[in-house]
Formats: C-alpha cells, structure tokens, sequence
C-alpha cells in the first residue's frame, strides 16, 4: 500500500499533469474575459419586455424579423448608430415607469419615432420569454415617457377596453390600412401636432411634433407581436415604417432603454480592432516567455562575479592571454613534455635518463603494459596539432598516462 500511494503522489503531479492543469487555468481566465468584455451583447433579451428583442406580445423582435425577410435594413441598436444609419428611423420603445426620454442622449439627425407604452405586463412563470398582460395603462402614465416639451397640451384618449378592428386614414381621407383586432385603440389630441394617420373617428393614432422631425405613435399594437398576428395587420405595420422614412434607409429599433446598451471597456477595446494586433502580440510574447521558464537546459545558472578572485581568476586570465596571442596550439608540445614527466616519477622510471632514452623507455612500459599509445606517437601528435585538435591530443596524454600508471600498480 505504501508503494502504491508514492506512485499515485508522484503521478499526480507529474510534469505532463502540471502543464494540462496550467494550459486549462489559461484557457478557462482567457475566456471569461472574452465573456465578460462581450456580456451584454451575448443577452437575447427576451424577457417578455416591450422593446426590439422581445418575442413576446408587447415586443418589437417579429417587427424587426419582419423587416429583414421583407428585404428593408432593420437593426437593433445598442451603442452609437454607425454612419449608415444617420438618415434612418429611429424607433423608441421606452418603458413604462421610466421616465422621460432625452432625445439629446441620441445623436442622431433622422426622424425619430416614439411608441407610447399601454400595457403593464409580467414575465409568465411558465413560459420563459412571454408576458402575461394584466391591465391597459392610464394616459397619464404613458405619456410621462415623453420629454416634457412634448408632452405640452398634449392629451391620450383612451376609450373603453372593447376590442374591434382600427382602420387607418391618411389626412386626406384616403384608406391606409386595418389592423383587424386592437383592443381599446388609442388616439392623441393637442396643439403644435401634425396628423400622419387617423382613425375611423378621425382622431390622431401617428403625428408628428411641427417643430422637429420627432413622431408619436399612440397605439403599440400597430407595430408589435399582437400587430403581426394577421397578414393585413403585417401589412399595415410595414406601410406605417415606410410612410416616415426615408427609401433605401435602415429601421433602427434602439435597446438601450431597456438596459442592453453596448458597454464600453478597456478589455473590449483590446479585443477589436485595431489594438487586437498588439493584444495578439503580448499574448505570444506570453506564451513564449512560459515556454522559456517551464522548459531550459539545466538548471539556472548563478550570477558571477565581475571580477573573479583566487586560482580560477588566474586560470581564467592566463587563458585568455594565451588565446588572445594565438599561442594555444604551441602549449601541446609543452603539455606532452610535462605529462612524460609526470608519469616517469610515477612509474619510477631510473633518473639521469636523456630525453631520447626516456622517451624509449617509455615506449617500453607502453607495450608491456598494454596502453593504447606510445608516448612517441603522442609527442609527434602534440608537435603537428592544431588549435582544433589540441584538446583531443591532450586527453590521449592525459589516458595514456594513466593507463601506465594502472599498469605498474
């Protein structure tokens, strides 16, 4: 038992265990900042709620689904409208009990449509993504989302909660559309107010502030889900967008007052372009740097001294004047010299001997003894060796005087 829980602790933290849970740790850190730069983009939004990415009843989504199949530019704003965007509608659905709108916080030069809420709803608990509708909105409550400017003399009928069809007339007269079942249709009154569209009663249901290029849309239910529910109801909510915008210009449904405004952030500007480069760049730079320090030949080295002391300084020194002069492969002979000597007091060869008789006598012992050179052949190796074979002549020396040592002990 003790055997085998030292071979599960050592395989636990082995080094191919250690990289998997630190390439894991990367990848799980990288990722949540990718989610946490891109999180209020990656909200569907469909929480039942009046505004472009509900599916609900009282939402905006089908109208936008709609546009786009139908081949107009429709898009769901929730930042700065690109430059595209300028001459387009934008549609404002603001909530009920939010306040005013400040048109001032959109910059944006087109006509502007405002929806006024009617419904207060809730989330149904047993269908995510749909409303339940509990009561119609007094007029004071809707028209509270406008600026104040606006809102100046101006009145909401709200008849009696009947449901009926709602046709829709030009100022003319002249038949616009019908919307088939609208329940307890809702029409505006005031001063300062141009009619785009009326009702069979021949009140206000679309106008348009005189003073700006703001309108006013009294009744949701000409442009959400509930609109949608007939094909001549379709109908009339895409004739009613195109009456106030412009051909050939987007539909932009803003989301920003329903809190899905696109956030700016330091860690999403360094996920888009044009500092993504850089970004890529650190990273690898990252990377590369942990290679570096999880995988090295050997371990580090320690920081010497830039002045060495003792007998390795002086080592060190000599060597280096020697290289400098040139001189490295004249050192052989020398060093051939030097291990004859040392071996002949080591093997106690007879004292008095001249150079020639001792380098014989050598040669001698080499045989006898079984060396694998004779110091003769070595010494005319030292005489002829380069600066690049220097090294391999001295250790021949240095076995061959060994091998002689060995072999008289």
């Amino acid at each position: 038992m003790g055997a085998m829980s030292r071979r599960g602790a050592s395989g636990a933290f082995s080094p191919m265990a250690m990289i998997v849970i630190v390439l894991v740790g990367v990848v799980s850190f990288a990722g949540l900042g990718v989610l946490s730069a891109y999180a209020p983009e990656l909200k569907k939004g469909d929480d039942g709620r009046a505004h472009a990415l509900s599916r609900s009843s009282v939402g905006y989504a089908a109208t936008v689904r709609l546009l786009q199949t139908s081949g107009r530019g429709a898009l769901v704003g929730r930042g700065p409208l690109p430059a595209s965007a300028e001459d387009g509608l934008l549609v404002l659905t603001p909530a009920l009990g939010s306040g005013a709108v400040n048109l001032d916080d959109f910059d944006h030069p087109g006509p502007r449509l405002i929806v006024l809420p009617k419904w207060a709803t809730m989330p149904d608990p047993n269908r995510k993504g749909w409303a339940l509708a509990t009561r119609i909105v007094n007029d004071k409550a809707s028209l509270a989302v406008l600026p104040a400017d606006l809102r100046k003399g101006l009145t909401l009928r709200a008849p009696p909660p009947e449901v009926g069809p709602l046709r829709l007339y030009r100022p003319d007269g002249q038949l616009f559309g019908l919307q088939p079942s609208v329940r307890a249709p809702r029409s505006l009154e005031g001063k300062g107010w141009t009619p785009v569209l009326k009702d069979q009663d021949g009140r206000m249901v679309l106008a348009m502030h005189t003073e700006s290029q703001t309108y006013v849309l009294a009744e949701p239910d000409l442009l959400n889900t509930t609109a949608l529910k007939t094909l001549e109801g379709a109908r009339t909510a895409v004739a009613l967008l195109d009456l106030i915008h412009a051909e050939d210009t987007p539909v932009v449904f803003d989301a920003t007052l329903h809190g899905f405004a696109r956030a700016r952030s330091l860690l999403r500007l360094l996920l888009e372009p044009p500092l993504v480069g850089a970004t890529l760049v650190l990273v690898a730079l990252a990377v590369l740097a942990g290679l570096q320090a999880g995988v090295r030949f050997g371990p580090a080295l320690k920081p010497r001294r830039a002045v060495a002391l003792g007998k390795l300084a002086l080592a060190d020194n000599t060597a280096g004047l020697i290289r400098l002069a040139g001189r490295e492969a004249r050192m052989t002979p020398l060093y051939a010299q030097l291990i004859r000597a040392s071996a002949a007091r080591a093997i106690g060869a007879p004292r008095g001997m001249d150079d020639p008789a001792l380098d014989a006598f050598l040669d001698r012992v080499s045989v006898t003894v079984g060396a694998s050179s004779t110091f003769t052949a070595l010494a005319e190796r030292a005489r002829a060796a380069t600066a690049s074979d220097m090294m391999q002549v001295a250790r021949d020396l240095h076995l061959w005087k060994q091998e002689l040592i060995r072999g008289r002990q």
